[in-house]
């Protein structure tokens, strides 16, 4: 495999393995980590001419043993279950990540003000007057915000509803 051809595969794949580490390692900073040590390895592996069918599988499979691996030899996290040696990289898995990229890509994409209103509301549960109290603005403002950001998240991810936003965040 080509370098160029595997910077594609990085920056296609990268966010999807992130959120996908971050299910299992609850833990931002040691996703990106895993999520890095796995591109690595994977690099190296095809360097030393390993043959992967299906890098996008081989990518979470070994996202999923990092950071099985860390978790079993950090202290800091909790214990794993005994048959976290079975779990297995399901389709569903690649989707949630990949739909989860996609959610948070756009909801980094809003601008700073909007993306702080959407996040006190949906995140930490204020009410548009709460938050309208706590940053200075009339309830209107925060409701056309609201409005704004929903509308945005709808056009750029195409497949979210109302109701995955609330229990995403």
């Amino acid at each position: 495999m080509e370098a160029r051809e595997f910077q594609n595969i990085y920056k296609k794949s990268y966010m999807p393995l992130c959120m996908y580490a971050l299910r299992l390692t609850e833990n931002t900073d040691v996703a990106n980590d895993v999520v890095q040590f796995s591109f690595m390895r994977v690099w190296e592996l095809l360097q030393e001419g390993r043959e992967i069918h299906n890098l996008p599988v081989y990518l979470y499979r070994v996202v999923r043993n990092v950071a099985l691996s860390q978790m079993k030899t950090d202290r800091l996290y909790i214990p794993l279950p005994d048959n976290s040696e079975e779990i297995e990289v399901t389709d569903e898995d690649i989707d949630t990540s990949q739909r989860d990229a996609r959610l948070w890509s756009a909801i980094d994409s809003m601008p700073p003000r909007r993306r702080e209103i959407f996040l006190l509301s949906k995140r930490d549960g204020l009410t548009y007057a709460a938050i309208a109290d706590e940053l200075g603005l009339s309830v209107k403002t925060v409701e056309n915000q609201m409005s704004k950001a929903l509308a945005t998240l709808r056009n750029e991810t195409s497949l979210l509803n109302s109701s995955f936003i609330f229990t995403f965040l």
